[in-house]
């Protein structure tokens, strides 16, 4: 009876593999439901097994037992499937030859945990009122090379250079420098005062070139939920000629339309979070919502972009990526939605997960297709 229960429960954790969290904490576990699959599975299996040992309920729970393992491990399924196009519609996106020698998904690398390389920690401006420090972490091969700026999430209000550090040792292990920078959040300070904060963190690292090793005419711009709008607004508004690419993941790009549809308040108060970054609600300041959203200022010369989205984000709603990505087909941009059908947000906490091999080897395809690495 016990055992049926357990297994009754594991069922229903299961299903956040294709429904959206209810909650916050609920979130929280479908980010490992859905990037640890085989751990779950495995929880799943041995709860199965124990029927052999069981009397009641032993076929009811079996049923439901090899019904949870299969869920759990639908991920993975679903990874497989994404990853047979991704090559060729990535080179296909780019105007680039196919590369066959990568694999964007390794069942082995499952069950393995990502690296974390050193870093030195650095003051990159000083304002009258307070200062901001970068962590570089340098490439691991040898000459100048291209400089990844990473912008970390946190609903504009938290979070730091410190989030999700594992992708950042990996592009310095594939040769690219890479700066994770610390901005001025909300509500103490509001928009556009972090795209105001990348200026200064491209002057530091020009002035600091030499030593840092970095090649000043090759900058790409990361950003993950907050931090990918500010990074989109940075690379539309900034006009940066040495800027070449930004990469998107699960941001807000159009702040007008975010604004109007209100998140779970079980998860996020999403109008509160917004009008503390803003100033105000959009019925008070309509045109400061207009002035930070991405998407109203793609056009013909916007830089490339690497949009990636889980489809089961209960923070940010796939519906800004869709509208990103049809401005930018409208304005010829060269860009590449990646669309993880189980995926929520964040779900790139693990990097060897699936959606978080996937979405390393786009972006790493990414930043090897606009740099001359």
């Amino acid at each position: 009876m016990i055992r049926f229960y357990f297994i009754l429960v594991f069922f229903l954790i299961a299903l956040l593999n294709f429904f959206k969290a209810p909650s916050y904490h609920f979130w929280l576990l479908a980010i490992g439901v859905t990037e640890m699959p085989l751990i779950f599975a495995g929880i799943a299996t041995l709860l199965t097994l124990a029927g052999f040992w069981a009397h009641k309920y032993q076929v009811q729970g079996t049923i439901f037992g090899l019904l949870t393992i299969i869920i759990f491990l639908s991920p993975i399924v679903r990874a497989y499937w994404v990853a047979k196009d991704i090559k060729g519609d990535m080179a296909t996106a780019f105007d680039v030859k196919q590369n066959d020698e990568d694999v964007p998904l390794s069942f082995s690398k499952l069950l393995k945990s990502a690296k974390n390389s050193s870093y030195q920690t650095v003051k990159y401006v000083q304002y009258k009122d307070t200062s901001l420090k970068l962590d570089f972490y340098p490439s691991k091969i040898g000459g100048k090379k291209p400089c990844v700026i990473v912008v970390h999430g946190g609903s504009w209000a938290g979070g730091d250079s410190q989030q999700l550090p594992e992708l950042n040792t990996r592009l310095a292990e594939k040769g690219y420098n890479v700066a994770a920078i610390n901005y001025r959040m909300a509500p103490k300070y509001q928009t556009p005062a972090p795209v105001e904060d990348i200026q200064a963190a491209i002057a530091y690292l020009d002035k600091h070139a030499g030593e840092l090793s970095i090649d000043t005419n090759e900058y790409v711009l990361l950003g993950r939920s907050a931090g990918a709008q500010i990074a989109l607004l940075a690379a539309y508004t900034l006009h940066e000629p040495k800027l070449k690419g930004v990469i998107d993941f699960y941001g807000p790009a159009d702040m007008v339309w975010g604004y109007s549809i209100k998140s779970n308040p079980l998860i996020m108060d999403s109008r509160k979070v917004m009008e503390d970054y803003i100033g105000g609600s959009y019925f008070k300041v309509p045109q400061k919502y207009v002035a930070c959203s991405p998407i109203e200022f793609v056009n013909s010369k916007s830089v490339p972009t690497l949009i990636i989205h889980g489809e089961n984000d209960v923070l940010v709603s796939r519906e800004h990526s869709r509208r990103l990505n049809l401005k930018l087909q409208q304005n010829g941009i060269k860009h590449y939605w990646l669309k993880l059908p189980w995926a929520t947000h964040g779900f790139d906490y693990n990097l060897n997960g699936p959606g978080g091999q996937l979405s390393t080897y786009a972006v790493e395809t990414f930043l090897h297709t606009i740099t001359r690495k």
